[in-house]
């Protein structure tokens, strides 16, 4: 299994998953002109993730950083598919958990990071940055 590492853009975020660091993070804007290219190499590796996880013997807590300037609805779908395979992690008994990072006064990320927890049903650390 190879890390992913995507550069960002005017319209995609910053990816890096790394299996062997166990860091996971999206960050950025996300408003790509295709959703389903963007994200499709991410929900496939966060897959071979998962099955690498549950066929191991390692067990260290999974934290996905989710740390979004803006994102449309479309990535929003795709957010929660992520968040979808980290649930079925902890019905494996693996520590699967989410940070969810937005600006301070920026109600509406907060919320939307609210939101995705209640429909996954797993943890998210909410964590309040200073504004730039």
């Amino acid at each position: 299994m190879e890390k992913l590492i995507i550069s960002p853009t005017v319209f995609t975020p910053k990816v890096i998953l790394d299996h062997e660091e166990y860091f996971l993070e999206i960050a950025g804007e996300s408003r790509p002109q295709d959703v389903r290219e963007f994200f499709g190499p991410i929900s496939a590796w966060m897959n071979d993730f998962s099955d690498l996880i549950l066929t191991g013997k390692r067990k260290d807590p999974i934290i996905f950083n989710f740390n979004f300037a803006y994102f449309n609805s479309a990535s929003a779908k795709c957010i929660v598919d992520i968040c979808k395979v980290l649930a079925r992690l902890r019905l494996k008994e693996i520590d699967a958990s989410v940070k969810w990072y937005y600006v301070k006064n920026d109600d509406d990320m907060r919320e939307a990071g609210i939101e995705m927890s209640q429909i996954v049903k797993i943890p998210f650390e909410f964590v309040e940055l200073e504004e730039q």
